[in-house]
């Protein structure tokens, strides 16, 4: 048996989300922020022993912060399993719990659900209102405490609870003030009693981040080397420990008969006489040593010591680094997990969070490479790409964040197998940060994934990583075999894909006087041309009603773009790089400043073939700086993948503008100081964007950053 759906409706930072597991191992990966840890504690309200008196006290921080009044709304937490052993046992904990029952009875799948809701009372005084009699409701929500809620388990469910009409119909319309008439609905299920609660039949293990592990093996409380011990204490067997109680009786005695220790208490018995007389003084006192003789207590004093990296050194925890405390705790706790897993619960889960702290890259991949066990499933929450990469696709939740709320999305849902294939093998070569980011630029060229963070940092003063956009060389992988993860099915990112049209940029038939180079030059442009134009009508017809993928085109390639926005100068700075010869330099000069493009073309298209595209970028990267021109179809998409741009990021944006656009060591021209003030008032709220927009073209004159503006929405 396994989870196969977790489903949270108004829990924390979730309104409406709903997470898919496999079996075996599964991976919840997100941003800071963006629910991991609350999604693990709502797995262990629903099956962690620890946590059953928890989940009978939830309170007003546990609802959904968007909600604005929390009052009447329902927190609901639902969980459904899949096959479901025939066991005898098992099944009659379904039948009578959370089964839906098939198959002449036998249960195949089940529902599981904690709801946080409004007393009766409460919920047939909102029944009673009349529709839209919004002051009414008002009046009874008003009065309305935490205290008026009730938990309650239920199993046999069908409601669909992620369905706003549903959730409207059952729980209400709180915008318009309309409640069913009915209090009590047979579809969220069938109240489960105490005696049948899943939590006392399954095996759950919770290791928490690891923070200050040295401090828990200090605790007999969280110490998991003593959990270990204890587990292990009642299986010794009595007769064969009865050898060592004996020694420890008799050690007992011997320290207690030590001649210092009866001197000290001859001398404590006439101090007491002296001080407080024999009438007052107690009638026995002496002083025994107390070793404990029961297993478990003995364990207690049993420490682990650790020969780090010196095989002849036992050190003890506290002088690990703190990467080996924590695998030595993650080791010690998995062990935990398999001696409870041996006992044959009826389903055994193991919930890890962020278990890579202080965890070596290699050690990551590896232990969660090879972490699992047979009929157990594991979820963990991390941060780390390197765990993510040891990770099936089609086992990996994304959580994201949209404003206050919090999404959940399954990159593999809904492709087939050829697919789901390609993205995990690029994702295994190519690491899989491009699960974590929460907004994607796609290019395939080395220059591009070198010069655009670099175009972007100077021109706007801020980098990619600050607009949260991450940026991914697919190099010769294809877009369209990683570009499918970004859809409304799949992950809900927006992802903008910067490739080259290869347009021609000078005639592609042979002309008279044409050397063999030229002509073979021609007929390349040609191919090429004939690529792009494919390419683009794929990558249209891919994109096509996708409102989370668009592609932008270069014209012709990135470097001739480049050239033709306005960035010879650039280009021409490195001619020195590339060239020894003078003549050679100066021909490439005087191509490059040429106004036609079949001249500074094929000059910046020959020296990028000449040195390598990528280190030929490396070259132009020193050259770049706050006057290059971004080509119009990379702010294009970088306006698309980012989205909407906050008040106070533009006016970072425009303030990096009005630095660079005054001079060293002098006061800002008129109209640049001008503009700086009207700035701070657009920052504080007093002059809209669209002004601000429309004065930038006084206060920064011929600046690069008007096309940018421009071009935001």
């Amino acid at each position: 048996m396994h989870i196969s759906k977790l489903t949270l409706i108004n829990y924390r930072n979730f309104a409406n989300a709903s997470l898919r597991f496999s079996k075996g191992v599964n991976t919840i990966i997100g941003e800071n922020g963006a629910g991991k840890s609350n999604v693990l504690r709502a797995l262990r309200l629903m099956l962690d022993d620890n946590m059953v008196r928890a989940s009978y006290r939830l309170n007003e921080s546990d609802f959904y912060r968007g909600l604005g009044s929390w009052r009447g709304h329902w927190i609901i937490i639902s969980l459904e399993f899949e096959e479901i052993s025939t066991d005898e046992a098992i099944q009659s904990l379904f039948l009578h719990g959370t089964g839906n029952g098939e198959d002449g009875g036998i249960v195949r799948k089940a529902t599981y659900n904690l709801i946080f809701r409004p007393n009766k009372q409460i919920r047939m005084n909102l029944a009673a209102l009349a529709d839209f009699d919004v002051l009414g409701m008002n009046a009874i929500l008003d009065r309305v405490t935490i205290d008026d809620y009730e938990t309650l388990f239920t199993g046999r469910s069908n409601a669909d609870f992620t369905d706003p009409e549903i959730y409207r119909r059952i729980v209400g319309d709180f915008d318009n003030a309309v409640f069913h008439s009915e209090v009590e609905f047979p579809e969220i299920g069938a109240r489960i009693p105490g005696t049948l609660s899943v939590t006392r039949e399954v095996s759950c293990t919770f290791i928490q981040a690891l923070r200050d592990v040295v401090s828990e093996f200090h605790s007999n409380r969280t110490n998991p080397l003593l959990t270990l011990l204890k587990s292990k204490s009642g299986q010794i067997d009595p007769i064969q420990f009865l050898p060592i109680v004996e020694r420890v009786r008799q050690l007992n005695a011997e320290i207690g008969n030590l001649n210092d220790v009866q001197n000290i208490r001859s001398d404590i018995v006439d101090t007491v006489y002296r001080a407080a007389g024999q009438t007052y003084s107690p009638a026995l006192l002496a002083i025994k040593s107390d070793l404990p003789d029961e297993a478990d207590l003995l364990f207690q004093s049993l420490k682990l010591f650790v020969g780090e990296f010196d095989a002849t050194h036992e050190g003890s925890i506290q002088e690990l680094s703190l990467g080996g405390a924590n695998l030595i705790f993650l080791t010690l706790k998995l062990l935990e997990f398999k001696y409870q897993h041996e006992r044959q619960a009826l389903a055994n889960f193991l919930l890890i969070e962020e278990p890579e702290a202080h965890l070596h890259t290699h050690v990551q991949k590896t232990l969660f490479d090879r972490i699992g066990y047979t009929g157990a499933q594991i979820i963990y929450s991390t941060h780390s790409t390197h765990i993510s990469e040891a990770s099936n696709i089609q086992n990996v939740n994304i959580l994201g964040r949209v404003g206050t709320e919090c999404e959940a999305f399954q990159p593999s849902m809904g492709l087939t197998p050829d697919q789901i294939g390609n993205v995990q093998r690029y994702l295994d070569a190519v690491r899989s940060n491009l699960l974590f980011a929460k907004s994607v630029l796609l290019v395939e060229g080395d220059a591009e994934e070198i010069l655009i963070p670099l175009m972007i940092k100077k021109v706007l003063g801020v980098s990619l990583d600050e607009l949260g956009v991450s940026l991914i060389n697919i190099g010769s992988t294809g877009f369209s075999n990683v570009s499918v993860l970004f859809h409304e099915d799949r992950i809900r990112r927006r992802c903008a894909i910067i490739t080259d049209l290869d347009a021609a940029f000078m005639p592609t038939n042979p002309q008279f006087g044409d050397d063999p180079d030229t002509v073979n030059f021609r007929a390349k442009l040609l191919r090429s041309q004939i690529s792009g134009a494919a390419r683009k009508v794929e990558l249209d017809a891919q994109t096509n009603g996708n409102a989370w993928l668009q592609p932008f085109y270069a014209n012709h390639t990135f470097e001739v773009d480049f050239v033709a926005c306005g960035n010879a100068r650039l280009v021409v700075a490195s001619v020195n790089d590339v060239y020894t010869q003078a003549a050679k330099r100066a021909q490439s000069i005087a191509e490059l400043n040429s106004i036609h493009a079949a001249q500074f073309g094929r000059r910046v298209l020959t020296m990028a073939n000449y040195e390598g595209k990528g280190w030929f970028a490396i070259l132009l990267g020193k050259q770049v700086d706050c006057k290059t021109v971004i080509p119009p179809y990379i702010l294009q998409a970088l306006i698309f993948a980012h989205g909407t741009f906050s008040t106070e990021l533009i006016f970072n944006i425009l303030k990096h503008r009005v630095s660079v656009n005054t001079p060293a060591g002098a006061a800002p021209p008129p109209w640049l100081q001008h503009y700086w003030e009207r700035l701070l008032e657009y920052r504080a709220g007093r002059v809209d964007f669209n002004t601000i927009r429309n004065e930038a073209a006084i206060g920064l004159p011929n600046d690069q950053i008007l096309a940018f503006l421009g071009a935001l929405p």
